[in-house]
């Protein structure tokens, strides 16, 4: 007859989600709100309705959040962002915090 005995260890997995980081898009009195539009919907994949609202909301009060994403994307949408407004000709700002 032979009996095993044996411990079985519990481990524990955390999973933790990435930290968030706000995009931030700022006014300007140069770059079109067309481009600002085109820039949420091509690269921020905001629907019309929403890009708009985000444009006007940047308009009026100097700066909105866009989005918050993990660091790597958002770090990655707002380079892409000011590459094509520097190629556009257009003195975009936005900018990465902590959510």
């Amino acid at each position: 007859m032979s009996t095993q005995t044996g411990t079985k260890e519990r481990t524990k997995t955390r999973v933790e989600e990435p930290k968030q980081f706000n995009v931030l898009m700022y006014n300007d009195d140069f770059t079109t709100m067309d481009f600002v539009v085109r820039i949420l919907i091509d690269i921020f994949h905001k629907d019309d309705v929403s890009a708009q609202a985000i444009m006007l909301g940047v308009h009026q009060n100097g700066k909105a959040v866009v989005g918050k994403y993990p660091y790597d994307i958002a770090i990655s949408r707002v380079d892409k962002a000011l590459s094509r407004a520097k190629a556009a000709g257009f003195p975009f700002r936005m900018s990465v915090e902590e959510a």
